[in-house]
């Protein structure tokens, strides 16, 4: 006989809510839902969903903080407050017109936003599901409105608000992407989008494992940083920056979130704590970042393909440019528009010449430098200039095969990476540089390379086979904020650790590479490159992670 239908939950989905993959697997049991984990981008979310009636069940009256306990309801809403406060001054330090702004916040609970944001001057509208979390809301505003369902369902005018907060929500709703479209079309040109979320890149997540508070079956998805910023790309949103989420807490708070939601070990290990604790200390407010991130993104017009931009450092390639860019111009993206920058840096052999015939060719920027201060400065410099949203590196000496595009682009394209690396050879040892008639350098330059890339893999915790290839493809808005200072090959490694230290991790893909000989102008220097190369990986080993973050 055929299995009943479990009516507690919904039909399961049938691909990836981030990227749309249907290769998702099981990840692990929760309570009785099931957690499936996407195979491309790495994305958790339960399939399938509970129903709406098990949902009605747990967002009852009772399902915040201030009305589950009372003993620590005022003091509740004052540390909400607070937070709260916080998310106003990320989004006041973004916005970049002045004037009366609406705010429209989905999720808004209790109030306690929507109430600090009405007192600094702004217009502002809430949307929530629970009715009960609606009603107190609505008696701390003066002027605000607060509608009770689901944003996607009301009936709010297009590009009426210029400001949208999503606190602790999106990891709530059924279909995230659905969530961000519909907030896309409620902001104005140029509204910005706040999204708080628990990230599976927290220190909780990684201490609690399958533990962590944030499992619970009213999240139905588990985010981190990469599906988060991949979600609001592909929903045309303009990442501005994601921060380390932060809370201010309490001992008490804490304690109640443990007694509420138990955890084997921990909510006991409180407990304890907690029958010696002296009061005062219980109730002593700190700023925590514990599960969380936040990220800030801007609405960008509405694009029909993404544009690429193709950066082509150039200095004395006389012999390679020509071909380079008449490959370039007879070659077509699928799927995406492109721009070529290229930067000449003043080269002594005809290089010049050759390049400057490309000056207001459509498509085209051609920019000259007085000297030549390193192909890291010049890549700076076209990164600079770029408007794309991917971004590509391309060398002009032939050694790389342009036909390798399509497969660099389409991880990014899909949603389902944001940093791409083009492995020579699929990352083959041997065969990574082969110099006809110089067996001697071949084996050293593949020694080298075996060790430095074993330095990266130890220093980084990473897995990479060809982490120095000049093939380095990824969203612009990855290195948004990043203060680069390496004018030389060692901007190869500073880029790859600075992207590594944000939280991308790359993915690699095999491609051609045909390495050619110092004879024919390879110009990697033995003895100076290595030293900026170590210097390069200590300096950005010991930097503070704060300083990758962007200022919010």
């Amino acid at each position: 006989m055929p299995s009943q239908p479990n009516l507690d939950f919904c039909p399961p989905l049938s691909c990836c809510p981030v990227c749309r993959s249907r290769r998702i697997y099981y990840a692990f049991a929760l309570e009785e839902a099931r957690a499936v984990r996407c195979h491309e981008c790495n994305f958790i979310f339960l399939n399938p969903q509970p129903a709406e009636g098990r949902l009605a069940k747990i967002y009852g009256e009772n399902y915040s903080f201030a009305s589950y306990d009372l003993r620590i309801s005022a003091h509740a809403t004052e540390l909400k407050a607070a937070t709260s406060g916080e998310y106003l001054d990320m989004i006041a330090a973004c916005l970049d017109r002045s004037g009366p702004q609406t705010l429209l916040e989905v999720g808004c609970g209790d109030g306690d936003l929507l109430r600090l944001a009405e007192m600094r001057g702004f217009e502002v509208v809430g949307v929530e599901y629970s009715a009960h979390a609606a009603a107190r809301a609505r008696t701390k505003l003066e002027r605000g409105r607060v509608l009770v369902g689901d944003l996607t369902g009301l009936d709010l005018a297009d590009e009426a608000f210029d400001i949208c907060v999503l606190a602790d929500v999106i990891e709530h709703v059924r279909d995230p992407r659905a969530l961000l479209e519909t907030v896309w079309r409620k902001l104005r040109p140029g509204g910005l989008v706040l999204v708080a979320t628990p990230t599976r890149d927290s220190w909780s997540a990684r201490v609690m494992r399958r533990n962590w508070l944030e499992y619970k079956i009213e999240h139905l998805s588990y985010f981190n940083r990469q599906t988060m910023e991949a979600l609001l790309w592909q929903t045309q949103f303009g990442l501005i920056g994601t921060v380390n989420g932060s809370k201010w807490v309490s001992f008490d708070y804490i304690a109640v979130h443990f007694e509420r939601f138990p955890v084997s070990f921990w909510t006991p290990l409180v407990k304890l704590v907690g029958k010696w604790l002296p009061r005062p200390w219980r109730q002593k407010t700190l700023r925590l970042a514990g599960s969380g991130m936040v990220s800030i993104a801007r609405k960008n017009e509405p694009r029909v393909r993404p544009l690429v931009s193709i950066v082509v450092p150039v200095f004395n390639e006389k012999s390679t440019v020509t071909e380079l860019l008449a490959l370039l111009d007879r070659k077509e993206l699928h799927g995406a528009d492109r721009e070529v920058i290229i930067v000449e840096s003043n080269s002594t052999d005809g290089t010049r010449e050759v390049v400057r015939t490309y000056e207001g060719r459509a498509g085209y920027t051609v920019i000259l430098e007085d000297k030549p201060r390193g192909k890291g400065a010049a890549v700076r410099r076209g990164l600079a200039t770029a408007r794309g949203d991917i971004v590509v590196i391309q060398d002009a000496d032939l050694e790389y095969d342009l036909d390798d595009y399509d497969a660099l682009l389409e991880p990014i394209l899909s949603g389902r990476h944001a940093f791409v690396l083009g492995a020579r050879h699929g990352g083959g040892f041997w065969k990574m540089r082969q110099f006809h008639g110089a067996r001697g350098v071949s084996i050293v330059m593949n020694l080298a390379h075996w060790g430095f890339t074993s330095m990266i893999n130890v220093c980084f915790l990473v897995r990479l086979r060809d982490p120095f290839t000049m093939f380095k493809v990824f969203r612009r808005d990855c290195a948004s904020g990043l203060r680069f200072r390496c004018n030389r090959f060692d901007f190869d490694w500073e880029l790859l650790i600075l992207l590594i230290r944000r939280g991308y991790r790359p993915v690699e893909i095999p491609v051609n590479y045909r390495s050619r000989s110092f004879a024919e102008g390879k110009k990697v220097r033995f003895l100076r490159d290595p030293i900026t190369w170590m210097y390069t990986l200590l300096r950005l080993r010991l930097l503070s992670r704060r300083r990758l973050l962007p200022d919010l």
